[in-house]
């Protein structure tokens, strides 16, 4: 069943769907597309209308059910590579038992665990891939990651995702969905679904086996909630630039702040950011001098340490 919730006017359009419909999924690994959106992509196939995916990694940075699953410590080159493909056929039989063709998949390749530093790191062409992932689809509804996932391939996946649309001259509708998080804003949609596609999306994720080997009640709780999905304001960037951050002073060493637009990425020190103290002493970020403000923009802090814990702790904002 779908019920739509009170959310902005916008997104009406997005919450009723039709044999013309095309829904273009952003997926960064492999499951998201089940896990976030198992509902959503039945509704609209029942409708008549069409489902792309695309996928931005392969997921093959996954070492620990790899190692479970295959039983071996070491995991080089070849394992990764051996790991994403084994994961590709998972996505194939998951999408298969959604009643969506493999043709319906483009895949970037990017690598798991490094679409930040894609986006940060080669700026334009990243956008341009994701652009062209879009427009060769022609959707018009978009379903991305949130801003504020804290998987910081899903955080960059929107930063992306929004940079991506910001290009075309007639953008399709915009809608995200959370995964590693809380949003507490009110969804524009909302999925429940009927048992029998409830169903239907547990078998769709129990393709995803690699998946459930360690972390099956984890997956299973995140796939088994209500399907909610969020329209995207005209900005959510604080008019006088302010940073939600007010980081520890003994962390400022540690710390690097990134602005990311249409223009290009630029990444700082915290201590040599462009940074100044608002009135009521929290930071404000003003654009580097001489370059013309684009929107949308972003800005990610970050910690340069290395961590076994992948998720952010600060991650996105717009700015």
């Amino acid at each position: 069943m779908t019920t739509p919730s009170a959310g902005p006017a916008a997104a009406d359009a997005l919450t009723s769907f039709t044999a013309h419909t095309r829904l273009l999924i952003v997926a960064p690994h492999p499951d998201d597309e089940t896990i976030a959106n198992g509902l959503l992509i039945q509704q609209v196939r029942a409708a008549g209308g069409e489902v792309g995916i695309v996928l931005l990694t392969d997921g093959d940075n996954n070492p620990w059910p790899q190692r479970w699953v295959e039983r071996r410590l070491y995991i080089g080159a070849d394992g990764r590579r051996r790991w994403g493909a084994r994961r590709h056929a998972e996505l194939l039989r998951a999408m298969q038992r959604l009643g969506v063709p493999a043709a319906a998949l483009q895949q970037l390749h990017w690598p798991d665990l490094g679409v930040t530093s894609r986006l940060l790191s080669t700026h334009q062409a990243a956008v341009a891939a994701l652009t062209s992932a879009i427009t060769t689809f022609r959707p018009d509804i978009v379903v991305a990651p949130a801003l504020g996932d804290r998987h910081p391939d899903h955080g960059s996946a929107h930063v992306l995702a929004r940079l991506a649309l910001a290009r075309l001259p007639s953008a399709p509708g915009l809608l995200t969905y959370m995964v590693h998080g809380l949003q507490s804003d009110t969804p524009a949609l909302r999925l429940e679904g009927s048992p029998t596609e409830q169903a239907a999306k547990r078998f769709a994720l129990s393709a995803h086996h690699s998946q459930l080997v360690l972390s099956g009640g984890r997956v299973q709780r995140l796939s088994g909630r209500a399907e909610r999905f969020f329209a995207v304001p005209p900005s959510l960037a604080a008019p006088d630039g302010g940073l939600p951050w007010r980081p520890p002073a003994a962390l400022h060493p540690w710390l690097r702040l990134s602005l990311v637009d249409a223009a290009g990425a630029h990444t700082w020190r915290w201590r040599e950011a462009p940074l100044r103290r608002g009135d009521a002493g929290g930071y404000q970020l003003s654009p580097p001098r001489g370059e013309p403000v684009a929107s949308p923009r972003f800005a990610r802090l970050s910690l340069a340490v290395p961590s076994p814990w992948i998720f952010d702790h600060w991650g996105w904002c717009e700015v």
